[in-house]
């Protein structure tokens, strides 16, 4: 029977309405300041990782055949070479900028918590 009042009680609390909470609030606030990084990085990450892997098929000349095609591909994958290494430095420095801008609000409303459970 435990089981079941588990399940149920399950059940009701997925159809609740559900009120903000402070923690809500905080973990919105986390998001705001990582999601945009992230974002970036995996999508500048997928475009140099294409950049590069044009470059090399080019210059393994899997794709079209001669000396000037596969100088183009060298040239390519060494920029794509480029997009690969600095995408951290940029993430990095995108997601130090936010943790800046959110900081004060983060810690404010995190002390906030803190000093209510205390």
């Amino acid at each position: 029977m435990q089981e079941n009042e588990k399940i149920v009680k399950e059940i009701k609390a997925y159809y609740t309405e559900k009120e903000a909470t402070k923690t809500d609030e905080l973990i919105k606030l986390n998001n705001r300041v990582s999601l945009p990084a992230y974002i970036f990085a995996y999508s500048f990450g997928v475009v140099a990782s294409l950049i590069l892997g044009l470059g090399m098929c080019l210059a393994m000349q899997v794709i079209g055949s001669g000396i000037p095609l596969m100088v183009l591909g060298i040239v390519i994958g060494v920029i794509g070479i480029a997009m690969v290494s600095v995408n951290y430095p940029i993430f990095r420095g995108i997601l130090n900028s936010r943790k800046k801008k959110y900081a004060s609000q983060i810690i404010a409303l995190s002390d906030e918590i803190l000093g209510s459970k205390e």
